[in-house]
């Protein structure tokens, strides 16, 4: 443990698997008490479940980002769990393949609800809780490399992560004098099952051959060679969430194997 992560609430959303659940093990192993939130509490508790069998200390919550009352009562049952809240990953997030000019408006908002909507609800309760209080914590959002450039055929996806990126600016801002910090994080081609559902969309409209070509031809753009793996996000997860990071807000990294080069 080198962090000092020992002891801390941390709030995880999307964390039954991929990148959620590396982030809630990993910061499990710190000493961080987890709340692992996806959409039931049957998909969380094998996570939660797991942390606690090594010897950490997790609780598994059920809660869709697009509902207000169920990210509060998250919130309050990760407070209620371990006392109060010190860290918020709001992680969850949807892919879509369209191409331009076949996205609809039930598209966008299904994209957008989960992936911009979800998030600004997650930063607004946490913010209020944080000052509730007395200041001080850490939002970490998970955007992407589609946050800093446009990718057809995901133009709305990329249009939602834009949004995480100017959310994540927007709160910094704000609540910078609260000492609130406010990052995100911005994979590239993970191999989760995101882009399984990615790759499936290229298939049926036609833009690639081949299971896992779109993935494999994405992930080839990367300089170092090899497509990212979940466990890659988990240093950059912990270092947000600690105090080494205080004097960073308002930040997107770039967590992609050389991919976008900003």
């Amino acid at each position: 443990m080198g962090y000092g992560l020992e002891g801390r609430s941390v709030v995880i959303t999307g964390a039954a698997r991929g990148i959620g659940a590396e982030i809630a093990k990993g910061l499990a192993a710190e000493g961080a008490k987890i709340a692992v939130a996806d959409l039931s509490e049957e998909a969380a508790g094998p996570v939660a479940e797991e942390i606690r069998a090594a010897g950490g200390s997790a609780i598994a919550v059920a809660a869709d980002v697009r509902d207000r009352g169920q990210v509060q009562a998250m919130i309050q049952a990760a407070v209620k769990a371990h006392g109060r809240l010190d860290v918020i990953f709001n992680n969850a997030g949807i892919a879509q393949v369209r191409p331009f000019l076949k996205i609809t408006e039930e598209d966008w908002h299904n994209v957008m609800d989960v992936n911009g909507l979800g998030v600004l609800i997650g930063m607004q309760e946490a913010i209020k809780v944080f000052l509730e209080q007395g200041g001080g914590g850490k939002i970490v959002n998970t955007a992407s490399i589609a946050g800093k450039q446009g990718y057809d055929p995901l133009a709305h996806y990329c249009a939602s992560k834009w949004s995480v990126v100017a959310l994540t600016q927007a709160a910094a801002r704000a609540f910078g004098k609260d000492k609130i910090n406010v990052n995100a994080i911005c994979p590239g081609v993970v191999g989760t099952e995101m882009w399984k559902v990615i790759d499936r969309g290229f298939q049926e409209h036609g833009l690639s051959q081949g299971e896992d070509a779109s993935f494999h031809d994405m992930a080839s753009q990367a300089v170092l060679g090899r497509p990212s793996v979940a466990k890659d996000l988990v240093g950059v997860a912990k270092f947000l969430a600690s105090s080494d990071s205080d004097f960073m807000t308002g930040q997107s990294l770039l967590v992609d194997g050389g991919m976008v080069f900003v």
